[in-house]
């Protein structure tokens, strides 16, 4: 069965309102030193993935989680180069295992007011490759860390397997 288009419209258009009204929260304003090198660690929750065969939800016969872990590192206050390694775990109801490795460089555009594009490459041990477009935002800055959420938005192709795009939101903490 087919899903009408509207309703993963209505999720993204959801997940947008959701991101910007996020902004209220301002930051700080602190003064960057470049190069500046950053660490990360997050999770990641693959959330809704469409290919020309219909559309797959995380939680519907299985469920999937990555454990992000990356390094940026900032030319200037506005560009910079990430890259992150993504381990996948699949849990099913007769067990789990780690599926899949991803290896995700990037750029990094700072867009103001805590918000970051990210352009990654990808390249999985699945035998899978594509690009990942996300947005971050810093919701709450300490002295010495951040944490943030991100909305990545992978389109994979490869393996004989027919192209796909999808959603995900992650949660992490940068320091």
């Amino acid at each position: 069965m087919q899903t009408p288009i509207y309703k993963p419209l209505f999720f993204v258009l959801f997940l947008s309102v959701f991101f910007t009204s996020i902004t209220v929260y301002s930051q700080q304003t602190v003064k960057q030193t470049c190069p500046k090198i950053t660490g990360y660690v997050a999770i990641i929750h693959p959330i809704v993935t469409f290919n020309s065969e219909g559309t797959h939800t995380n939680f519907n016969d299985s469920y999937i989680v990555g454990l992000p872990t990356g390094i940026n590192i900032w030319k200037s206050p506005k560009i910079g180069f990430s890259f992150e390694m993504v381990p996948f775990i699949k849990a099913t109801p007769s067990g789990s295992k780690t599926n899949n490795l991803l290896f995700h460089p990037g750029v990094l555009v700072a867009l103001g007011n805590g918000f970051t594009f990210m352009g990654r490459l990808a390249f999985e041990t699945s035998g899978r490759y594509g690009i990942t477009p996300a947005i971050n935002k810093v919701v709450k800055k300490n002295k010495g860390s951040s944490f943030f959420i991100a909305l990545p938005m992978p389109v994979r192709f490869g393996n004989n397997i027919a192209a796909t795009y999808g959603l995900g939101l992650q949660f992490g903490l940068a320091f």
